[in-house]
């Protein structure tokens, strides 16, 4: 109590070097040899320094804060996807500040306002399903640095970072389509979101080439989870007329669709073929291993926390989104095996 703050210059001092080089070794910056560097750590330990990020941000104008809001961290596909993002921000020295919206456009507002507040020098945003542009406009009014991952909003300039969602869907329905699907559903996700506009209408698209149509009553929207998956299948497969072939919105969709057809004594892969999207970890694991749409959520992370690092560095540049190729990838619940994957390649 009452002792005086250890400076820069004390450990400056105690290290034997130069107050900028202690400066440098704070920043990470590489022009420091490892040998200093870790003689300069060490003086810190010692002296019990304890970098004043407070006072560092009032000089530099920045407070190496970025806010990531997402729907849900429950759900593994966000899990995995903050882990891509903490990762990247990272290395850069920028620490998260993370929200959940649990898809309330009100809720999404209070964190908005919050993360401001605190000074975060950008956001990357999955919108709530139902974010309408006017939502968003007070960041671009306070020319925010600010990303939407995932899910895009109609009309709101912001740059967007995520996959081919339609690509992916009818990559995915083609598949299904090559295996001989006569009635095909799409299952799961909420019903005004960006990504389960663009994955219906993938689906859409695949059976149009067979100048086929998804039925109104095949294209459920639910909750993007398990327990939303499992109900809809459920309701969905104890009908007259059920579907040979599913289509679902993530993978944890569909990982309540394969409970729901194992508690009807429905075998996946031979009397409803199954599909997911996202592959999150878990998805090869699964009984049967469940065939996705890889887009790698981790990466994508990452992806979209380099990208908001160059526009909080250059706010006034374009706004650059950042799309992939989503990549089909085949395991046993849509009842394939390698040698009849190889044939469809071919």
């Amino acid at each position: 109590m009452g002792k005086t703050r250890v400076t820069l210059a004390d450990v400056a001092a105690d290290a034997k070097v130069s107050r900028a080089t202690v400066s440098l070794v704070l920043r990470e910056s590489p022009l420091v040899a490892h040998s200093t560097r870790a003689k300069v750590r060490a003086s810190m330990d010692r002296l019990g320094y304890v970098y004043h990020r407070g006072a560092a941000s009032l000089r530099s104008r920045r407070s190496h804060t970025v806010g990531l809001l997402v729907t849900d961290m429950s759900n593994p596909f966000f899990a995995e996807l903050t882990v891509g993002v903490e990762a990247a921000l990272s290395e850069a020295g920028i620490v998260v500040l993370l929200g959940h919206n649990y898809e309330s456009t009100a809720k999404q507002g209070d964190l908005i306002r919050v993360m401001q507040e605190y000074g975060a020098d950008g956001l990357l945003i999955t919108p709530a399903h139902e974010t309408q542009a006017s939502d968003l406009q007070p960041l671009v009014s306070a020319r925010v640095p600010h990303l939407l991952v995932v899910r895009y909003v109609d009309g709101h300039p912001a740059p967007y970072v995520g996959a081919d969602n339609v690509m992916g869907a009818r990559a995915a329905t083609e598949h299904l389509l090559w295996h001989g699907a006569r009635r095909v559903a799409f299952l799961g996700g909420p019903e005004h979101s960006s990504a389960r506009r663009d994955r219906r209408r993938g689906v859409e698209e695949a059976l149009a080439a067979r100048r086929r149509k998804l039925a109104d009553a095949r294209s459920v929207p639910t909750p993007a989870t398990r327990q939303g998956g499992y109900d809809a299948a459920l309701a969905m497969l104890r009908g007259k007329d059920r579907p040979d072939a599913i289509v679902c919105y993530s993978d944890v969709v569909a990982f309540g669709v394969i409970l729901a057809c194992d508690e009807l004594g429905i075998r996946v892969g031979e009397e409803v073929r199954v599909t997911g999207f996202d592959d999150i970890a878990e998805s090869a694991l699964q009984h049967p291993a469940l065939t996705t749409v890889a887009i790698r959520p981790r990466l994508l992370g990452e992806r979209a926390a380099r990208l908001l690092i160059q526009r909080i560095e250059r706010p006034d540049g374009p706004p650059v989104s950042d799309v992939s190729v989503p990549e089909l990838v085949v395991r046993s619940s849509c009842g394939c095996h390698p040698d009849e994957h190889e044939e469809e390649a071919r």
